[in-house]
């Protein structure tokens, strides 16, 4: 199932499974073709809550959405270290493409760690928008809006850098 709903950023989805999370849709982003679009007082509990933790965190609010389970099946272990490592930076918080490598135990694997996080089903819940270049430059977005879209969630989070709106939001 599909849901669509609106966000500080704009209207966003999310699609599940009985086992989790599947998608996170930004704006621009079109659902997984075929996908039955659901109304809000039909969703269960655990995704309206999703919901709306995504709508808190897109309005400024310092949510922490590691408790969100995620339907991983038929992404690679590679991917899931990587996403577990990402959920692991804070919101207000960045971290690097190096930084993450390390974590993982891979630190010659920056450039894969950007790879991955450019096909993350999941942005916001598996925060890709945190990751910034070892220089803290903004580099690559994969979704609708590229770098534009990344920086106007880095400056919805105040995070260090991003503290103040850039013009083209103004």
């Amino acid at each position: 199932m599909l849901l669509r709903f609106d966000t500080a950023l704009g209207t966003c989805g999310i699609t599940w499974s009985d086992a989790g999370v599947t998608d996170v849709l930004l704006p621009g982003t079109p659902g997984p073709a075929g996908t039955p679009v659901a109304a809000l007082d039909a969703v269960p509990d655990a995704i309206s809550d999703v919901v709306a933790s995504i709508v808190a965190l897109l309005d400024g609010e310092r949510t922490d959405l590691r408790w969100v389970v995620l339907d991983e099946r038929g992404i690679d272990p590679f991917r899931r270290r990587v996403y577990a490592a990402a959920r692991e930076i804070p919101a207000g918080a960045t971290a690097s493409y190096g930084d993450i490598a390390r974590a993982i135990g891979k630190a010659d694997a920056p450039r894969a760690v950007g790879h991955a996080l450019g096909e993350n089903p999941f942005p916001i819940v598996v925060p890709c928008h945190r990751v910034l270049s070892a220089t803290g430059a903004l580099h690559g977005f994969s979704a609708p809006g590229g770098i534009i879209t990344k920086r106007r969630i880095l400056e919805i989070e105040r995070a260090p850098g991003f503290t103040q709106l850039s013009l083209l939001q103004c």
